[in-house]
């Protein structure tokens, strides 16, 4: 089991200490101690806590698609040439930066404040831990 202090759970899920400590008073969360101690969470129902709290808003013009990685949200900002173009969009907590043609950013109508949706589908994903071991 993976135990993760108040702390630590807070800056996990973008809340202050006291968010935490008032789930773990209401039973949101369930209290534990660490080693030393100290207020603490379980992991795996941290995680089970954060997928419950990661609701995006819903993507309006959703169509079918084999995508499962949406992320409704903000564009942020739009630097542009005559070719090319990144275009940075807020969703929730995360920051999604794409780059497409300039011609795309006109013709999607995208400027800083509108709302965007970032489809993302890689076949190459890349998970790394604290504690991980090389090889």
């Amino acid at each position: 089991m993976t135990i993760i202090r108040v702390a630590e759970a807070a800056r996990f899920l973008g809340v202050s200490d006291d968010t935490v400590r008032r789930w773990l008073d209401n039973g949101s969360l369930t209290a534990i101690k660490d080693d030393g101690g100290r207020l603490a969470v379980d992991g795996l129902e941290l995680a089970r806590h954060a997928r419950k709290l990661a609701q995006l808003p819903d993507d309006p013009h959703r169509t079918g698609s084999s995508a499962r990685n949406r992320f409704v949200g903000l564009v942020t900002g739009i630097t542009a040439d005559k070719v090319m173009a990144q275009v940075e969009l807020q969703c929730g907590p995360f920051r999604v930066v794409s780059l497409m043609s300039s011609e795309a950013v006109t013709e999607l109508g995208l400027e800083p404040g509108s709302v965007a949706t970032a489809v993302v589908k890689a076949t190459t994903v890349i998970i790394e831990t604290p504690q991980g071991k090389a090889l």
